[in-house]
């Protein structure tokens, strides 16, 4: 289930709520009780570099792609 952060405009808390992506813009009350928040925009970073290589895995025995040793078909 998706994770959405909020920010409460009365208290200034930021939380985060576990709900449906077809209640992602449904209003939500912070854990302090007040009413008026707002969603934030949540940057998802996935780690790990574009131009380094992928390590060939132990044991795999003959590299080849989709199924291992080549012989995909």
């Amino acid at each position: 289930m998706p994770r959405y952060e909020y920010r409460c405009r009365e208290c200034g808390d930021t939380f985060e709520l576990n709900r449906p992506m077809a209640q992602s813009s449904a209003p939500a009350s912070c854990p302090a009780g007040h009413d008026d928040t707002v969603k934030l925009l949540s940057a998802v970073a996935v780690g790990g570099t574009a131009s380094a290589p992928a390590a060939p895995s132990a044991g795999g025995g003959g590299g080849g792609g989709c199924c291992g040793g080549g012989r995909c078909g």
